[in-house]
């Protein structure tokens, strides 16, 4: 029996910058309300284009 749960069958957000789809992270397990964007790459060009 294999462990744990399919990619598919995690949560997922749109990311606040890009608008592309991402799925939940280990990391983010704790935080996962306050997550807006897929990256720091995103996060960043956000706060730069204000």
């Amino acid at each position: 029996m294999p462990r744990g749960v399919k990619k598919c069958d995690l949560p997922q957000k749109t990311c606040q910058g890009c608008g592309l789809p991402f799925t939940w992270r280990k990391k983010w397990e704790k935080v996962w309300a306050e997550v807006s964007y897929c990256s720091d790459r995103c996060r960043q060009a956000k706060k730069s284009a204000r």
